[in-house]
């Protein structure tokens, strides 16, 4: 038998901190070989050099505050992760579950420590609270997997927020009654009550907040120790409430959700910080308080056999019973209960409070067994949660990717090329980040930085390595690949018409042009001859604020737009900047090209809040000028002279822009022209146009007379017409 020592073996800082990393680093590496999970391997870890082991490390407060700040950023990583769009249409399951998963351990649990430990009725309900709730010790391994936003890991974590505030009410009120000695229906009104204002405050005051911040302050090291310290001030504030820290970082974590893009460089610092040191601690912690020792007591593993299987079983049926009512797969059966039957941070709460309560009697509320008991059910819940959650999530993940393999007869996804020319270092950032939240998610995008110089001065190429470096900087932040290109050439447009020809690029993305003179166009020379010099999709930006701030997407598309071969990609490039910043899409176009675009968004499995208004003439776009917020984006759908969506008051559209939209988020999108056409989905049978033939001059002298006739008919007819755009 292990003796304990009085103290450990390595007491040196250094020295404790060199063992915890070579733990983290060496745990995952050497359990792989046997396909544990590596969550396992730093939980026995614990067991080894803690107290009730080896003894080589102390059990501190070096580790309750590291495995405190762990099991917060724990819950935090799940509430920022989380896919609101599909959260949001899995709320009444995950709630339905809340309460299966509650109600079901409540009652299994109450009845059998009444009838099978022979407790009396208020230790029995507490100690059921305890199998109510859970932890979220198996996240991890989803997180990894890339499988958060399936519907069974949506479900299980709205179920763990409802169990869990289920059980710090019944615990609540277990102790009022023991206190006073009968149940005090004012109290538990009375904390629902606080809970109430705290949500309220939060959703309230975190947004704007956190919008201010992000305006005003860019740096990535400051944005993250603020998102950090508004993550512990909220958990802070629920325990001020009398809940439980982990609620507050969870609810925290929901709320900043939306400024936190999961492809951002603030999304991958927090979650690297978060799995290479604190949660790894907090499971090297929850280990070094298991005691082994325990086993050899009989009347211990009767009472730990016990609330072993209690636990276990009731929340079995409760994620059996979720799979019977939404009809699901076995694989997201087993997901629902590794996800929900960890017991932690609650249980250790809820048998440390019984514990130190003393009866009128003299002895205490739960004994010794029962806290040995609780230490040797956290011990095997914590191992069956992640070798069950990992083996199911392995195969789920495997369907998913046998679901997203294309069909034989659609047609394949080319490699997309985005050029970023760069010339200003102060706004490199803010373009590499948009061409980041553009990229698809599916197919491959090869991203370029290319900065154009006219002349070989030391400033002149000082400028372009430090806009060129600034660019790599922001890529490498979340694992992106940016290729430098510097280039000499006689002008800037000249340049970049030859990179795309160089590396056939498929669409650039570039600043919008600064007027410098009064006679100075609106887009400037160098956007003028680009448009002329090539037909590939152009996207021309200014943004003056972040990208991931903006509340709302209102995309202006002109009549006809659907016709254009660069139709389904510039949809696909709203889709994926709208998925990546969970923000609103409004699309402004004629009713004929609305079912083309849901049938591009429904297609692809854009999965985003998405909205239609009719705008059918030039004048419902001039009522867009009082309707754009400044946290809005607004994209503009133009064309080119030779395209068939363009019109005659295209002409007056940059005017337009410079005089009522100054001010504003623009983006000005040209759609490829002239490429190869794809086919497109709709819901009803569109008339496809081939388009991969340049029309002649004639023709094109033609339709724009044409076109001019039919637009002067159309504004005299409807002259007085105004139409009011509600968005």
């Amino acid at each position: 038998m292990l003796i304990v020592a009085a103290t450990p073996l390595v007491t040196n800082p250094v020295l404790i901190f060199f063992i915890v990393l070579a733990i983290i680093l060496l745990a995952p590496v050497l359990l792989n070989r046997f396909k544990i999970p590596h969550i396992i391997g730093l939980i026995v870890a614990g067991v080894v050099v803690g107290p009730y082991g080896f003894n080589i490390l102390a059990d501190d407060s070096s580790f309750d505050i590291f495995g405190q700040v762990g099991l917060l950023y724990l819950m935090f990583l799940a509430g920022i992760e989380i896919d609101m769009y599909h959260l949001r249409l899995n709320l009444r399951r995950g709630m339905i579950f809340g309460v299966l998963t509650f109600v079901l351990p409540m009652v299994i649990g109450t009845l059998a420590s009444i009838y099978l430990l022979h407790m009396d009725l208020l230790t029995s309900v507490l100690l059921a609270s305890m199998y109510a709730s859970h932890t979220l010790i198996a996240y991890p391994v989803v997180a990894r997997l890339g499988i958060t936003k399936n519907t069974a890991v949506l479900i299980a974590i709205v179920g763990t927020i409802i169990a869990v505030i289920g059980s710090l009410l019944v615990l609540a009120a277990a102790v009022n009654i023991h206190r006073t000695g009968e149940f005090a229906l004012f109290d538990l009104l009375r904390l629902l009550g606080e809970l109430a204002v705290y949500c309220v405050v939060i959703l309230y005051v975190y947004p704007r907040l956190t919008r201010w911040f992000f305006k005003n302050f860019s740096d990535r090291v400051t944005q993250y120790v603020y998102v950090m310290a508004m993550v512990f001030l909220a958990s802070w504030f629920a325990q001020v409430i009398g809940l439980e820290a982990v609620l507050g970082a969870f609810f925290a974590g929901l709320v900043l959700n939306r400024y936190v893009p999961n492809t951002s460089s603030l999304m991958s610092r927090i979650e690297f910080v978060g799995n290479a040191l604190f949660i790894p601690y907090f499971l090297i912690g929850v280990g070094m308080m298991i005691n082994v020792k325990v086993i050899a007591n009989l009347a211990t593993i009767y009472v730990a056999l016990n609330m072993i299987v209690v636990a276990i079983v009731s929340k079995w049926l409760a994620a059996w019973l979720a799979q019977k009512i939404y009809r699901m797969q076995a694989e997201e059966r087993k997901v629902l209960f590794g996800l929900s039957t960890a017991h932690t941070a609650v249980a250790l709460a809820v048998v440390t409070i019984g514990y130190n309560m003393v009866m009128p009697d003299g002895h205490r509320m739960m004994s010794e067994t029962v806290l040995n008991g609780t230490v040797l059910m956290i011990l095997v819940t914590c191992a069956i949660a992640p070798i069950v959650t990992s083996g199911a999530a392995a195969r789920i993940k495997i369907k998913m990717l046998e679901g997203d393999r294309p069909e034989e007869k659609a047609p394949r996804r080319k490699v997309s090329n985005v050029l970023i020319p760069v010339a200003n270092p102060i706004t490199v950032q803010s373009l590499v980040e948009l061409a980041l939240f553009a990229r698809d998610a599916v197919g491959v995008t090869n991203l370029y930085a290319l900065h154009v110089r006219n002349d070989n001065t030391p400033s002149s190429r000082a400028l372009g390595r430090n806009s060129l470096d600034i660019a790599q900087q922001s890529g490498a932040s979340v694992d992106a690949v940016v290729t430098p290109i510097e280039r000499y050439d006689m002008s800037t447009a000249a340049g970049i018409l030859n990179v795309i020809e160089e590396r056939d690029i498929t669409e650039v993305i570039l600043g919008m042009h600064r007027k410098s003179t009064v006679i100075d166009s609106f887009f400037g020379s160098k956007i003028d001859h680009l448009l002329k010099s090539t037909n590939k999709m152009l996207v021309i930006s200014r943004c003056f604020i972040p990208v991931n701030t903006i509340t709302r997407i209102v995309v202006s598309v002109p009549p006809k737009a659907q016709y254009e071969t660069g139709f389904r990609k510039w949809v696909m490039m709203v889709g994926n900047i709208a998925r990546e910043i969970g923000c609103k899409v409004i699309f402004c176009c004629h009713p004929d090209t609305q079912p083309l675009i849901r049938g591009v968004l429904y297609k692809e499995r854009y999965q985003i809040r998405n909205e239609f208004r009719d705008v059918e003439e030039w004048d419902d776009f001039v009522l867009l000028a009082n309707r754009i917020h400044d946290d809005d984006l607004f994209v503009v759908v133009s064309a080119r002279r030779t395209s068939v969506s363009f019109t005659a008051d295209m002409d007056s559209m940059p005017s337009f822009l410079q005089r009522y939209f100054s001010r504003n988020n623009l983006i000005v999108l040209y759609p490829e022209q002239f490429g190869e056409e794809v086919a497109l989905t709709t819901f009803v049978d569109p008339l496809l146009t081939d388009m991969n033939v340049a029309p002649s001059a004639l023709f094109t002298k033609m339709r724009s007379w044409y076109m001019a006739v039919i637009n002067f008919k159309k504004k005299f007819t409807q002259r007085n017409r105004k139409k009011k755009i509600d968005l």
